[in-house]
């Protein structure tokens, strides 16, 4: 068994592929001070960032702060057919509830098609602001946000919700990108962890190369039928343009940026993650440690504000030999 993890581990060096503790130790440490995680962690505040520098988002509807707001809040409610709910310091896709639509009897659709009754949109509010959604548990704020609508490009690959994509930089330069479908298993959320499509995509031409749902690779949606590889994404330059004006902004060298398309408004930023998750290697079946040291080599030492590689590049040079990452 000893041998086996150990053959294992050598293997995934030689493909570059970057694991969790270096990733904490390397990327997040070396490069991303924690005075500036509130920036991304706080949905409210990235999104008054993104207002600032000209990036588009999703048009905030409202913040609720305390329970003294709920009531108010149920009245502004009921007169949206549409809208999303967000704990505003939420993580993994937690608490995010989407409606898409009133019902004949006073409720709201969701949108998985389930009914959403007053009451239970209440607790929901109330859940979230005691922070059963949040980073920590600490108690929280609910962001109240116009709903997406789903990009026509989309259509055939979709089941139900929003796609979106995730764009990995590092010192301010895209290092990997994928897209992210839902799914039925995903209850139309574009979430990995919940049984969502993570799709590989190349960084140059926005094609998609290969796709994941877990750890079992797929050709075609589970859902639909329709194929995943070779699709163009719209936009694409445009939405790698937006992620990088957000890492400049942002001030972090190790960064997730999520971005989608909306039928009317077209790409938007949906919000910014100082500790993104490794999934998208799986997704793009590739490793990310040669494109890292490859950003590190394009840049040098002293072209970003976050300060020389040295740690990381040190890390690189161990983990993969030279000749393996070119050849």
């Amino acid at each position: 068994m000893i041998a086996r993890l150990r053959e294992w581990a050598r293997l995934l060096r030689e493909r570059g592929v970057l694991g969790l503790n270096a990733r904490n130790a390397c990327g997040v440490l070396d490069h991303n001070p924690r005075s500036l995680f509130p920036i991304v962690d706080e949905k409210s505040r990235f999104q008054a960032l993104c207002d600032r520098v000209g990036v588009p988002t999703p048009h905030t509807l409202g913040l609720v702060r305390m329970n003294g707001e709920i009531d108010q809040t149920m009245v502004r409610l009921a007169h949206l057919q549409s809208f999303v709910l967000k704990p505003n310091r939420g993580c993994s896709g937690r608490g995010i509830l989407v409606v898409v639509a009133r019902d004949p009897f006073g409720g709201w659709i969701r949108s998985n098609g389930v009914a959403l009754e007053p009451p239970a949109l209440r607790q929901h509010l109330s859940d979230t602001l005691a922070g059963l959604y949040s980073l920590g548990g600490r108690p929280d704020a609910v962001l109240i946000q116009q709903r997406i609508q789903c990009h026509p490009a989309f259509a055939e690959i979709s089941y139900q919700g929003i796609p979106d994509v995730r764009v990995l930089l590092y010192r301010g330069e895209p290092a990997m990108t994928m897209l992210r479908l839902p799914t039925k298993q995903s209850n139309g959320r574009a979430n990995l962890h919940q049984g969502g499509l993570g799709v590989g995509v190349d960084l140059q031409t926005g094609m998609t190369l290969h796709a994941i749902q877990g750890h079992r690779s797929l050709a075609r949606h589970p859902d639909l039928g329709t194929a995943l590889l070779g699709y163009r994404v719209p936009h694409w330059r445009t939405l790698l343009e937006m992620s990088k004006r957000i890492a400049r902004a942002v001030g972090l060298g190790y960064l997730g940026v999520d971005l989608v398309l909306d039928a009317d408004r077209g790409p938007l930023v949906l919000e910014a993650n100082a500790r993104p998750g490794l999934a998208i290697q799986l997704a793009n079946h590739a490793g990310l440690i040669p494109r890292l040291q490859a950003i590190d080599s394009q840049l040098g030492a002293h072209d970003t504000p976050d300060g020389p590689p040295s740690v990381m590049t040190r890390f690189w040079e161990d983990a993969v030999p030279r000749e393996k990452i070119l050849g």
